[in-house]
């Protein structure tokens, strides 16, 4: 349908025109309380259409993507609400990409995409084994999806590519009176996960379990704090937001008119990488025809690069950096593939399992005389994220007295503002880790402010 569209884009638009085509198969198993709830799977395919007609742009989807005639009756009429759309869009002066060469990359795990149901069912029942404790609930997800994608336009530029994701999450429930405790953790990725990675995940949550059983009071006032992995959300929103060329063009970025200036401490750097090996965000190009690459956004504390799709490249009269995204129904948008977080004191490759679980704090904690851990956070994305202030209850923290954890803490708050505490880091722990799409380990702030609520 996609060769049919552009045929037809040829003549009726004279800007030119893109098109993506993308089939999803999504299988999910979900377990509550113990027992399997829900296992089913799904599959859906669309194709989305962007012109671009005297010079403003215009984008249509549709769901009806049939082979055959099927498929390509629904050409026409979807060109149609194209230039109908462009006739209401905006003036961009787009240029689709040329042919180019693309990067050689594996996203397709033939294991992740046969493994039949019945095999994560029995994922997910060892996970349950094995987080099993007295007086907890425990519920656990495995999602798997299988992709298709396909995307070319009329200057001639395409490519294909079939990859597939596996995540696995689990909670642990603790209900004590008014106490409601929770401890979560998950991994994904393009492949199954191994054994190793699924009994690093339960020892995760055990740790993070047994030190949380004892609650202790808060600390209050200026103190290091730690912010694991999982607990960096609130610091890192604020800086990916403002790394985005469309918060640039909006003029609503703190660090637009940096590019080039030492803002953050000199041993942080930070790069997106669309063609990191197993990650369920890789691709060797994006949804615009633009080839996959490593983009360096901050480099020793540098604002180095902003992230660019064609609309908003064409906008700041800069290029593509190959992040634009889009569903089937709307316009392209910038968008992350695999954050990187990475200091210059990293010795362990980037992806790389550690041999064993390490202690949590990623060996943070020795020097800390009084301070806090803070795992997970509370209304972390509210509010004016890139502004950079928060102030947010935490969710899970725990308290650290003479260089141990001694509890966890409740009816505490942390604030601060993340773009001045990325200018004044202690140090990294050594437990770099993937949580979700990004690639962190825990981090040690001086004077960050906690408050007892």
């Amino acid at each position: 349908m996609i060769a049919r569209l552009l045929e037809l884009a040829q003549r009726g638009a004279d800007g030119g025109a893109d098109a993506l085509w993308r089939r999803v198969e999504r299988t999910t198993v979900a377990f509550e309380w113990g027992r399997l709830k829900a296992a089913a799977s799904t599959e859906e395919a669309g194709v989305n259409l962007r012109v671009r007609h005297r010079g403003r742009v215009g984008v249509a989807g549709t769901t009806a993507v049939g082979g055959g005639d099927a498929g390509a009756q629904h050409a026409a009429p979807l060109l149609e609400r194209a230039l109908a759309s462009a006739e209401l869009g905006e003036e961009v002066d787009l240029v689709f990409p040329p042919p180019a060469s693309l990067p050689p990359l594996t996203t397709f795990f033939a294991r992740a995409a046969d493994a039949s149901l019945d095999h994560l069912i029995e994922i997910g029942d060892s996970l349950l084994n094995r987080l099993a404790r007295e007086g907890c609930r425990v519920n656990v997800a495995i999602d798997r999806e299988t992709t298709a994608t396909r995307v070319a336009n009329t200057a001639g530029a395409a490519g294909e590519y079939r990859a597939t994701s596996v995540s696995v999450s689990a909670d642990v429930w603790r209900i004590a009176g008014d106490d409601v405790l929770v401890v979560s953790d998950g991994l994904d990725g393009g492949d199954l996960p191994s054994d190793d990675a699924l009994a690093t995940l339960v020892a995760s949550i055990n740790a993070r379990l047994d030190h949380a059983l004892r609650i202790v009071a808060p600390p209050d006032g200026a103190m290091p704090v730690i912010f694991t992995p999982a607990g960096l959300s609130a610091l890192m929103l604020p800086v990916t937001q403002a790394l985005s060329g469309k918060a640039v063009l909006q003029g609503i970025s703190p660090l637009g008119a940096k590019r080039g200036e030492q803002v953050f401490d000199a041993r942080l750097s930070l790069t997106d990488d669309a063609l990191r090996l197993g990650r369920p965000g890789s691709r060797p190009l994006d949804d615009e025809c633009a080839p996959s690459r490593t983009t360096c956004l901050v480099e020793r504390g540098v604002v180095h690069r902003f992230i660019y799709d064609l609309e908003t490249a064409a906008r700041a009269q800069a290029q593509s950096t190959g992040h634009g995204q889009r569903g089937i129904f709307g316009k392209p948008v910038p968008a992350y593939t695999n954050v990187i977080l990475t200091s210059d004191s990293d010795t362990q490759r980037v992806g790389a399992p550690h041999a064993a679980p390490l202690p949590l704090g990623g060996g943070l904690l020795d020097d800390i005389k009084d301070g806090l851990l803070v795992d997970e956070l509370i209304g972390v994305g509210q509010g004016n994220v890139i502004g950079g202030a928060f102030s947010h209850p935490v969710a899970l923290a725990y308290r650290i007295e003479r260089g141990e954890i001694t509890g966890r803490v409740k009816d505490a708050a942390v604030a601060g503002n993340a773009y001045e505490l990325w200018k004044r880091v202690a140090t990294f722990g050594a437990d770099a880790r993937w949580t979700g799409s990004r690639w962190a380990p825990s981090v040690l702030f001086d004077g960050v402010s906690v408050a007892r609520r």
